[in-house]
This record gives structure tokens, C-alpha cells and sequence, in this order.
């Protein structure tokens, strides 16, 4: 059956007070014009999760300046003054991770799995007394599993199946996302026919995936995010 669908009716499906995870590292493989569409229709109270909150007025941020998140799960937000001055003036919560555990929290949902032990930040300002768990006389943290309602993802390559290929560095977070989230909405500059890739050129299988939306063009929202695709 073939997944494609209208950048409006895709986002259309997220309610106001969603959890929603967002795919991309930076700006390689952040589904900007997924996120301008919400932007555009308004949802609220969202929380998000994603490795970082893009730059001042683009991706991320643009919803944060929005007044739509409600919490924002990440890894750092140091390259957006607007979104710290947020979280400092307590107008939006933030929850920080290691970059690494947040991948872990993410892929752990994603295997159908509810946490994990780990030995880092047992120290830091991120780990409360409640978190420590003892085991076989060594002290861990116990890091809970991240599901989300949404994930909103960037791919390089699609079929209508929704069968995803990814470039660069887009790949680190996206295909663990896909796997943790109830409805996985894709976009895409290259949509094609099924058949196109060999099983082994698949990154995330279309059994993850729910729409896919054909970009014609990629804005500038992109920056240096180019796609080399195979005709």
C-alpha cells in the first residue's frame, strides 16, 4: 500500500500535547519543512525530543520561539541563546542527556525493551539519588526507556512502501526514532517505485513508517544538507 501522503494531512494527525521526536544532528537530516508545517498549524503543548534545537529561527527552534513546546528532551542547545534565555527564565523545561544515552533511551524503546544500567553521570547534576540502583557491588543508574507518539524524520531516499535510505550524519538518531514512535512521518526529495533499493541499502524498513511526503523542493531551511542521488 502506498504511504504517500500531503505535507498538511501528514502533520495533520498530531494532536496538541503530543510527544514528538524529531530526527537530524544538526542540520543534516532534520526534517525542516515536516516542522514549518507544524509551526504552521499550530499544535501546542508539545513535547519534543531531539539531539539538539537547530539554530535561532529555523527547524527546532522555530517552534520553541513558537510558544508551541511545552519540554524539550535533548543533548545540548548551545549554539541557540533564544532557547537558553527560555529554560533560564523557566518558560520552557528542558531535560538534558549525554548524547549517548539519549541515543540508547531511544533505541532501547525501539527494541522493545523498558531501560538500562549505565555507570556515566552517576556524579553529575543529572542523576538523582532515586536513579541509583546497586548491582553485583557496583552502583549504576538506571536510564528508562524514550517512546515517543511521533517521529518527524528526513530521509535522502524513500519508496512508497516507506522504505528509507539516509545520508551522513542523518543517520545517527533517525533510525532509532523511527523504531521508537507510534507514527513515523517521513519527507523526502526522492521518492520512488518500490524495487529500488537492494535489502541491504535499506536503513529503516517501511514495516516502521506510516507517510511519507514528497518534498519538490528543498528551501534553504536546509543550509548545506545536499542530497547526490541515483537516478
Amino acid at each position: 500500500m502506498k504511504k504517500n501522503r500531503t505535507l498538511e494531512n501528514a502533520i495533520a494527525v498530531i494532536p496538541s500535547g503530543a510527544v514528538v521526536m524529531v530526527g537530524g544532528f544538526g542540520n543534516p537530516g532534520t526534517p525542516f519543512s515536516l516542522i514549518n508545517e507544524l509551526v504552521r498549524q499550530g499544535q501546542t503543548d508539545l513535547t519534543l525530543i531531539k539531539n539538539d534545537a537547530n539554530e535561532p529561527g529555523h527547524g527546532m527552534s522555530r517552534l520553541i520561539e513558537n510558544g508551541q513546546v511545552r519540554t524539550l528532551i535533548t543533548t545540548h542547545i548551545g549554539l541557540n541563546k533564544g532557547v537558553i534565555d527560555l529554560m533560564n527564565q523557566g518558560e520552557l523545561e528542558v531535560q538534558f542527556h549525554p548524547q549517548g544515552i539519549l541515543a540508547e533511551k531511544i533505541r532501547t524503546a525501539g527494541a522493545g525493551s523498558f531501560g538500562f544500567l549505565t555507570d556515566i553521570g552517576l556524579d553529575s547534576e543529572i542523576t538523582q539519588p532515586e536513579d541509583l540502583l546497586d548491582w553485583q557491588g557496583q552502583t549504576y543508574k538506571v536510564e528508562m526507556a524514550l517512546l515517543a507518539d511521533y517521529a518527524l524524520i528526513h530521509a535522502a531516499q524513500a519508496d512508497w512502501l516507506g522504505n528509507l535510505v539516509y545520508q551522513g550524519s542523518a543517520i545517527n538518531f533517525s533510525p532509532l526514532m523511527a523504531m521508537a514512535a507510534n507514527h513515523v512521518i517521513v519527507e523526502t526529495p526522492d521518492l520512488g517505485a518500490p524495487g529500488r533499493f537492494k535489502p541491504e541499502q535499506v536503513h529503516t524498513p517501511g514495516a516502521f513508517v506510516d507517510s511519507v511526503v514528497l518534498l519538490e523542493t528543498l528551501t534553504s531551511d536546509y543550509g548545506i544538507l545536499e542530497h547526490h542521488v541515483r537516478r
